[in-house]
């Protein structure tokens, strides 16, 4: 099975402006890594970019299937991020693993840890993917 789409989705046009990296992709599951940069937040990181990694994993998980064809589509219709610890001027890693593939409707996990395997944020995302 090829998970060409994950790494595509966890790399490409926004993602890659964030400096997200693939580190781990399999069926239903993703591990990114978001190198820490000032542009993140001087200091502390921003919880913006954590919700934009959150995603970012997610949508590359629900596309690590080979239920994906060219003519699939998604979006993100529903995130829920849990902040439990302060990211300060770290690297932070975000694994992603579908819990449930519906008929359109999908739902995963995520964990953001820092450097120090902290556990930085936890989430619960919903994504729509269609396979017309």
């Amino acid at each position: 099975m090829s998970l060409a789409n994950s790494d595509r989705i966890a790399t490409e046009n926004f993602a890659a402006e964030l400096g997200i990296e693939l580190v781990e992709s399999e069926h239903d599951r993703v591990k990114v890594k978001l190198p820490y940069d000032t542009k993140l937040g001087v200091g502390r990181i921003h919880g913006g970019a954590i919700s934009a990694l959150i995603d970012v994993a997610a949508t590359a998980a629900f596309w690590a299937t080979p239920m994906v064809n060219p003519k699939s589509m998604g979006a993100t219709v529903g995130l829920t991020v849990n902040f439990l610890k302060l990211a300060v001027r770290t690297d932070l890693w975000a694994e992603a693993i579908v819990r449930r593939r519906g008929g359109t409707l999908c739902t995963a996990n995520v964990t953001v840890t820092d450097g120090q395997r902290n556990e930085v944020a936890i989430a619960v995302v919903t994504y729509k993917l269609t396979h017309d």
